[in-house]
């Protein structure tokens, strides 16, 4: 007796090899069509601003890793523009007074950022330059924020218009039922946060009350 294979069971694992060795050329030429084309672009990694002058209050991690994240909630009209160093108390001392003299002929925006006794890092964004006033002023672009740990960003909720005000013994921005989300002393020293209407914040730092270890005002223009 012969015990040769049917031509039928010869050609059905031809037909097998055949089929197999298609799918492996397909995916070979669809891996080389993905090396030829290279990678796709992952998403953009986010810029770090341009500071005219090295910060006391942010370090290396803070510019590389939360001012970018910041970058992305300020108005475009301020988009790529230069921080320039307008005022900081190693320099130029722990008075308000002084603050507003290194504003003047600067009309903003401007970013407030500073460091308290604990270590906390936070601050405004303001859409005018700090100056001596009678009322609020300011509008819906300015916020409040906090580094610590990650980046939190307070912003205006449509209640109030009561973003920024400055008298020559304190610094507030945002209020509401007798509270500001941000205020200073005259001295720079002294500070406050607590929750308001005008951005529905938490408390920046990690009590209500806080002393200031260095603070800096950033022009971007």
């Amino acid at each position: 007796m012969s015990c040769r294979p049917s031509p039928g069971a010869q050609s059905l694992p031809t037909q097998m090899e055949d089929t197999l060795s298609g799918g492996e050329r397909e995916e070979e030429e669809e891996e080389e069509k993905q090396e030829e084309e290279g990678a796709a672009p992952g998403p953009e990694e986010p810029v770090a601003p341009q500071l005219t002058e090295a910060s006391q209050v942010l370090g290396t991690s803070e510019i590389r890793q939360h001012c970018p994240q910041l970058c992305d909630h300020l108005p475009p009209r301020v988009t790529g523009c230069p921080w320039s160093l307008v005022f900081c108390t190693s320099r130029d001392g722990f008075s308000l007074r002084s603050l507003y003299r290194q504003m003047e002929g600067h009309s903003g925006p401007v970013l407030l950022v500073l460091r308290d006794q604990d270590g906390q890092m936070f601050g405004a964004f303001s859409s005018s330059a700090f100056r001596l006033s009678k009322g609020f002023y300011g509008t819906g672009e300015t916020f409040l924020f906090s580094f610590s740990p990650q980046l939190k960003v307070f912003k205006w909720t449509g209640s109030n218009s009561f973003f920024v005000k400055g008298d020559l013994d304190s610094l507030m921005m945002g209020s509401g039922s007798g509270h500001f989300g941000l205020w200073f002393d005259g001295d720079l020293y002294h500070g406050e946060s607590h929750p308001c209407a005008t951005f529905n914040n938490e408390v920046l730092a990690r009590q209500e009350q806080f002393c200031i270890k260095e603070l800096e005002a950033w022009v971007l223009s």
